[in-house]
C-alpha cells in the first residue's frame, strides 16, 4: 500500500497544478514552483505525470519558457485510484475541519466536489472513516461533525431555501427557514451565514448547533448589496450573547489593535488615527478583567463600572502578591534595605 502521506501531497500538488494552468495562459517553471511552493524539478515530474493521464500540456524551451494547456483542448479529468482518492477526500476533510488552509472555503469546497462523483463503494469506505475518526477539539471548543459541514456547504451551494433545525446558545431548540449564504471559519469555529426568512435579516449559526438541514426546492435570489460574510461573524462573535459588555480605548492604531484584540473577540472602531476604541463581551466581569489583563497592553476601561473595578481589584491582587515576594529575604544573602 502506497504510503498516505506521499500519495495525499502528491494527488493534491497535481489538482493544484491542474487549476493553475486553466487559469492563466502560461506559467513559467520558476512561477509555477513559487506559487505551489517546490522546486522547479518538482513543477517538471508533475507536469511529466500530469501528460501521463492525459492533458496537454505544451512547453517552451529556454529560460523564459514556460508551460501551457493547449488552446481548445478540454482538460481531462484528473485520474485517481482509490487509495489517492480516499486519501484526497481524509486530508480535504481534515483541512476543512481544522482550518489548516485558512478562513477560505476552498478544502471544504473541494471536498464537497470529490464526494459528489466518488462512486458509491469509495463513497461508503469514506462514511465509515467519517463514522471511525474522532477529532480532538481544542479546549472548550465543540466539536463539528464533517457531514454537517458538507450539508452546510452543499446548501450553499445549491441556492435553494432549507429548513433547518437549530440549538441555540441556550439550549433552545428551533426550526426556520433560511436562505444559505456562506461559510465562514474563524481560526476557531465554523459558522454558518444565511438569511432568516421569518425575521427578513442576516443572521449567523454555529455549525456545531445545527442539526439538521434539508431544502426545500424553492430558489433563492439574492439582491444587492450583499453583506460581508465575516464582517457578520466578527459583529456576532464579538458582542453577544454575553452577560456583560466592556469598551476599552487601546492608545494605538486599528491595524495594531486588531493583532491584541482580534476581530472576532472584540468589535473595533478608531478613535482617531493613534487611538482605537473596542467592545468585548464576556460572562462576567471578572473574567473580562483576566482577560484586560493578560493583554499586557496599555489600555483604560471606557464602561462599565464594574469591569473597571474587577480590573483595578485584579492589578491590586498581583502587584501585591509581587510585593510580597521581593519582600521575602533571598537564602544566603544580605538582607534588602529599604529606602
Amino acid at each position: 500500500m502506497a504510503d498516505f502521506r506521499t500519495v495525499l501531497s502528491t494527488s493534491a500538488r497535481l489538482l493544484r497544478l491542474v487549476s493553475l494552468l486553466a487559469v492563466r495562459p502560461a506559467w513559467t517553471c520558476g512561477e509555477l514552483a513559487e506559487r505551489m511552493e517546490v522546486t522547479e524539478r518538482t513543477v517538471r515530474r508533475d507536469v511529466a505525470r500530469l501528460r501521463e493521464l492525459g492533458y496537454t500540456v505544451d512547453s517552451d524551451p529556454g529560460p523564459w519558457g514556460g508551460y501551457r494547456l493547449r488552446p481548445g483542448t478540454r482538460t481531462p479529468p484528473l485520474i485517481l485510484d482509490d487509495e489517492e482518492a480516499l486519501a484526497v477526500a481524509v486530508g480535504l476533510r481534515e483541512a476543512a475541519l481544522s482550518g489548516a488552509l485558512g478562513g477560505d472555503q476552498a478544502a471544504l469546497s473541494a471536498l464537497l466536489k470529490l464526494r459528489q462523483v466518488l462512486p458509491k463503494r469509495l463513497g461508503d469506505r469514506l462514511e465509515d472513516m467519517d463514522a471511525a475518526f474522532v477529532q480532538t477539539p481544542r479546549a472548550g471548543e465543540p466539536q463539528v461533525a464533517a457531514g454537517t459541514l458538507l450539508e452546510l456547504a452543499a446548501a450553499c451551494r445549491r441556492g435553494e431555501r432549507a429548513r433547518m433545525a437549530y440549538r441555540d446558545w441556550g439550549g433552545r431548540a428551533s426550526v426556520r427557514d433560511v436562505d444559505p449564504y456562506r461559510l465562514v471559519h474563524t481560526g476557531r469555529r465554523w459558522y454558518f451565514v444565511a438569511r432568516d426568512v421569518a425575521r427578513g435579516e442576516w443572521r449567523t449559526f454555529r455549525a456545531d448547533r445545527v442539526e439538521r438541514v434539508q431544502p426545500t426546492g424553492r430558489a433563492v435570489e439574492f439582491t444587492e448589496p450583499l453583506p460581508d460574510p465575516a464582517l457578520l461573524v466578527s459583529r456576532a462573535s464579538a458582542t453577544g450573547p454575553y452577560a456583560v459588555l466592556a469598551t476599552v480605548r487601546l492608545p494605538v492604531p486599528m491595524e495594531q489593535a486588531l493583532r491584541s484584540i482580534p476581530a472576532t473577540v472584540g468589535l473595533h472602531r478608531a478613535d482617531g488615527p493613534d487611538a482605537t476604541v473596542v467592545e468585548i463581551g464576556g460572562s462576567s466581569a471578572e473574567g473580562l478583567a483576566r482577560y484586560l489583563v493578560s493583554l499586557a497592553t496599555p489600555l483604560r476601561v471606557l464602561a462599565p463600572d464594574a469591569v473597571r473595578r474587577a480590573l483595578l481589584h485584579r492589578v491590586h491582587e498581583l502587584l501585591e502578591d509581587n510585593v510580597e515576594e521581593m519582600d521575602r529575604p533571598v537564602p544566603d544573602a544580605p538582607p534588602r534595605k529599604r529606602s
